[in-house]
């Protein structure tokens, strides 16, 4: 297994990357309610990377082995699909939940973040689920620190989720991140305290874990990209890109716009 170590110019590359990733979730934020659709969405995230920030939507015929070329520039998620859903000309509706996972190529490094998103008037379990994913993601990005292990960070995770009734998807994770979009190590949602690889400062990775209401059981849809939830349970995401350092973690991830940690971070 190969990880890279970042230096401190590579760091402020990744940084300029992340805060571009933010700023695109930001600007999509207010466009997400009833009668918007998400190939709407993509157009907007397109425009704003390639003519604004002057850098790369990095989904855009991204193509993974086994996988034809993705068509889109940002990945749109509805309700109980899990991950990688495909923009498209149907309007979002009062009451669903979408993800929105954005990723930029910005000199070469990349940003990746997800935020989810309720629109119009969302249901109480919908509003819990997308709650408790955000707080379950802050559990683990708060196991960072170099000395750590890979499994501390699944732990937590699956810990908090299960004791609030939600399963973690097993079959995608965390990864590294840097000139490469996933790079070495996998950062499972899951697992053992104490276990996997020790993260080291100067590593970056992406923390995202995937939360279902219901069974954690997956397939992939008819398109051959976007994964759902198998008993058609809603599903959340959220993502921020890390930084390992010597005591703890920087969070590359962040702008403007970005929600604010769970009061449990700063506790």
């Amino acid at each position: 297994m190969t990880i890279t170590i970042k230096s401190a110019a590579d760091i402020e590359g990744m940084r300029v990357a992340g805060r571009l990733t933010s700023e695109v979730l930001d600007m999509l934020a207010e466009h997400v309610k009833p009668g918007v659709t998400t190939n709407e969405l993509d157009k907007l995230a397109h425009d704003l990377i390639v003519y604004e920030q002057k850098a790369i939507p990095a989904p855009l015929n991204y193509a993974p082995p086994g996988h034809k070329p993705y068509p889109k520039s940002i990945c749109t998620s509805i309700n109980h699909q899990v991950c990688h859903g495909i923009p498209n000309d149907k309007p979002l509706k009062n009451g669903d939940i979408v993800n929105l996972d954005i990723t930029v190529i910005k000199d070469g490094w990349h940003g990746d973040s997800s935020r989810m998103f309720i629109v119009g008037e969302g249901s109480i379990a919908a509003k819990r689920l997308c709650q408790l994913t955000y707080e379950a993601m802050w559990k683990g990005i708060m196991q960072v620190h170099a000395g750590a292990r890979l499994g501390d960070i699944g732990h937590a995770i699956q810990t908090f989720a299960e004791n609030n009734g939600l399963s973690v998807v097993r079959e995608f994770c965390g990864h590294g991140i840097g000139h490469g979009f996933h790079e070495e190590p996998q950062v499972l949602h899951y697992g053992r305290p104490g276990t996997l690889e020790e993260l080291k400062a100067g590593m970056t990775i992406t923390i995202e874990p995937m939360l279902n209401a219901g069974r954690r059981e997956i397939k992939e849809g008819p398109d051959g990209w976007a994964i759902v939830t198998k008993d058609r349970s809603l599903s959340a995401q959220w993502e921020h890109t890390v930084l390992v350092t010597e005591t703890g973690y920087e969070v590359l991830t962040l702008s403007a716009g970005t929600p604010a940690p769970p009061a449990f971070v700063n506790a």
